[in-house]
């Protein structure tokens, strides 16, 4: 059996700041799920939880009474809806999730890419050159594998998101500096935690010439054991219809099947 684009787990709604579209809401993804014949959807909106300490002005409002407004999600026969969360990473590898909190969630996705907030998520002296972007990126994803955390129902998103740089050629050369035994030795530690790597629709979207250079980390990972869902990120109704395309001929490319499918997708 092949993976299949049956599902969406990193779908954010209007109460996301960063979207903010009065059409993104619950009903609308559901609609669209069914209409695509999506077995699983999740809304994961940005999440910092207000226990924990040192949340930006632009997290502050993103706490669990704010994105708790989505429930109770709207339900079907033909559809699961989870709810779940984008949980932030700052940068002394602090994430905005609280223990107390986890129970809460079906689903949580961790974000190690968001390198441009400079100041927050990373120091400038991070970002210096593709070198040091890559070995933050390298740091970061460490970091996250080594807490204590419901491995079996969390993501880690969009590893080759072009947040990673400010340039498509300068996000292409961090990844060319990603070694193979440095990903190579992260991700059968990912596999044994049983944690999931996104397969994100905006960070696949690459021209053919660049497919061997933004595929690489995941080709790794799979050969490594490690277990993939799909997530669209969309922010708004637009990009949800835009996921399939991109997800089909990524999935497609890397040759996976059944046994790369997470196990919160059985």
């Amino acid at each position: 059996m092949k993976f299949s684009y049956d599902h969406d787990l990193h779908i954010h709604t209007m109460l996301s700041s960063c979207s903010a579209d009065p059409e993104q809401i619950p009903e609308r993804i559901l609609d669209f799920a069914e209409e695509k014949g999506l077995k699983t959807v999740c809304v994961t909106d940005h999440f910092w939880d207000e226990a924990v300490p040192g949340a930006s002005d632009w997290y502050v409002p993103q706490n669990f009474p704010h994105i708790n407004k989505s429930n109770p999600l709207p339900r079907s026969q033909k559809v699961k809806f989870l709810f779940g969360c984008e949980a932030e990473m700052d940068k002394e590898f602090n994430i905005s999730i609280s223990k107390e909190k986890y129970e809460l969630f079906d689903f949580i996705i961790i974000s190690t890419t968001h390198l441009h907030r400079v100041g927050f998520t990373v120091d400038e002296k991070d970002l210096e050159t593709p070198a040091h972007r890559a070995r933050i990126w390298v740091k970061r994803l460490e970091a996250v594998l080594g807490m204590e955390l419901p491995f079996r129902k969390v993501g880690i998103a969009h590893l080759t998101c072009k947040l990673i740089a400010p340039t498509r050629e300068e996000y292409l050369k961090t990844l060319e500096l990603l070694s193979d035994e440095e990903m190579s030795r992260l991700f059968k530690k990912a596999a044994k935690l049983g944690v999931g790597i996104e397969l994100n629709s905006g960070a696949l979207n690459f021209r053919d010439e660049e497919a061997d250079t933004v595929l690489r980390p995941y080709r790794i990972a799979r050969n490594c054991g490690c277990k993939f869902y799909c997530g669209s990120d969309a922010h708004h109704p637009n990009e949800l219809y835009r996921a399939g395309v991109i997800l089909e001929r990524a999935i497609d490319m890397l040759d996976l099947d059944e046994k790369n499918i997470m196990d919160i997708l059985l």
